[in-house]
């Protein structure tokens, strides 16, 4: 079982110098100071599901489509999946607690698995950190074919119990949460792969990626996440915003990310722990790492630890970030910074840097003798690495800021916002 509670004492601060970016976004929104915390955008299309308090009524989970679900304060709900004895699966669940909820320090959000006999595939657990900040968080439940774990690897049906984990803990209100859903399935490999974690990988941390940052607003949500590539990215925050990256890395590549805040000209005086915390999910929105650090006004970075390779065999080892680090695509950065931080320092907005570092030589995946569901998620194609290198986001509104960012012809933008948009709406339409 991963329990997340991540607290680093690191301090950062909140910059009030604006960084001028080197890519001007025409986007409503993409310039200026950060707007109201907005509420977590769900995925467009997601079907509506109400979670069951028996198994028996478990509505089922369909791979590559998303839905959106509510947790009561007390219990559980639960979901169904149907699995072939061949397949892995991986059922991610976000809780998007209400902005004007309240948890307390241990509160947070418990998913697992189980077969039909009623034994246990996996447990994780996500909590909100120090900072008693509702934000959303993301756990997932794992069925996963391997020699060395003999349980839950029958073709069937599949229980996902979801629950809160200190519902009744001191501060928490009673309030329901929102819920998204997104089943992943990864189909087996061709062949007979490696069955330990490699032994040696370059696990020092590098010197963070300097330069002038380039400002990229993130999105409010994981099927809304702004894409990012190797780089240095700024965005402003208010208290109690959380937002969304997503960067690709491929088969081989190695990720580093330190977050960087600046020094506040408020004049308030404090200290708030756990004010700014940074989580990396990858692309089946499973949790892999974090950093949270506190804030006392002063400028100060925080990094993620370092993480291996992309490796397929990573998922052998015993440690969660590593085995976590099991397949290319999309990684998620999500962002948060608690609301308590307004108390001490005022609403902001509060610079945020982010330095992104994407090392070590591309290499081939593994031969998957299928395809996954959603269709393309565990790879890296040029579309995602153009729109990565660009910032389009998802959306209807792509091309216009292909035309915006590209400022290239108008036909030329349509055609490549056309292109981008087929391969990120691939994965994000089943989402």
């Amino acid at each position: 079982m991963a329990v997340r509670l991540g607290v680093v004492g690191v301090v950062l601060g909140a910059t009030a110098a604006v960084v001028p970016g080197r890519v001007a976004l025409a986007a409503a929104g993409a310039s200026g100071a950060a707007a109201t915390p907005s509420p977590y955008a769900f995925a467009d299309g997601a079907r509506s599901v109400e979670g069951a308090r028996s198994t028996a009524d478990a509505v089922i989970l369909k791979p590559g489509t998303a839905y959106k679900s509510s947790l009561p304060s007390s219990g559980k709900v639960n979901y169904s999946i149907e699995l072939d004895a061949a397949s892995n699966a991986y059922v991610s669940v976000t809780a998007a607690p209400s902005p004007d909820s309240t948890v307390s320090v241990i509160d947070g959000l418990r998913v697992s698995m189980q077969d039909a006999e009623g034994n246990s595939c996996f447990v994780d657990t996500a909590s909100f950190g120090a900072a008693r900040s509702p934000h959303p968080i993301a756990a997932w439940g794992v069925r996963e074919i391997s020699p060395a774990k003999p349980l839950c690897r029958k073709a069937g049906t599949y229980y996902v119990s979801v629950e809160r984990v200190d519902p009744e803990g001191e501060g928490s209100s009673p309030d329901a949460w929102d819920l998204e859903l997104l089943a992943t399935t990864e189909p087996r490999t061709a062949k007979t792969g490696a069955t330990g974690a490699p032994e040696v990988w370059d696990s020092a941390s590098p010197q963070p990626l300097q330069g002038e940052a380039e400002r990229r607003r993130g999105g409010a949500g994981f099927a809304g996440a702004t894409p990012l590539d190797q780089g240095v990215w700024r965005d402003d925050l208010r208290p109690g915003q959380t937002v969304f990256y997503e960067v690709p890395v491929d088969w081989g590549r190695q990720l580093h990310v330190t977050a960087e805040l600046g020094s506040t000209d408020s004049g308030g005086t404090g200290y708030t722990p756990g004010a700014l915390d940074l989580a990396l999910y990858n692309p089946a929105r499973g949790h892999v790492a974090d950093v949270s650090v506190g804030y006392d006004g002063d400028q100060k970075s925080g990094s993620l630890p370092p993480l291996p390779p992309v490796d397929h065999a990573n998922r052998n080892a015993a440690i969660g970030q590593i085995s976590a680090m099991r397949f290319a695509g999309s990684y998620y950065l999500v962002a948060h910074l608690a609301e308590s931080v307004a108390d001490s320092f005022g609403d902001g907005p509060f610079k945020m840097t982010l330095r992104v570092r994407v090392s070590g030589a591309a290499k081939s995946g593994p031969e998957y003798a299928g395809e996954s569901q959603p269709a393309g998620v565990f790879e890296v194609s040029d579309q995602e690495r153009e729109a990565a290198a660009e910032g389009v986001a998802g959306g209807d509104d792509t091309a216009m800021r292909a035309v915006a960012v590209g400022g290239i012809g108008t036909g030329s933008a349509l055609l490549v916002g056309l292109g981008v948009w087929t391969v990120v709406a691939r994965r994000r339409s089943a989402v």
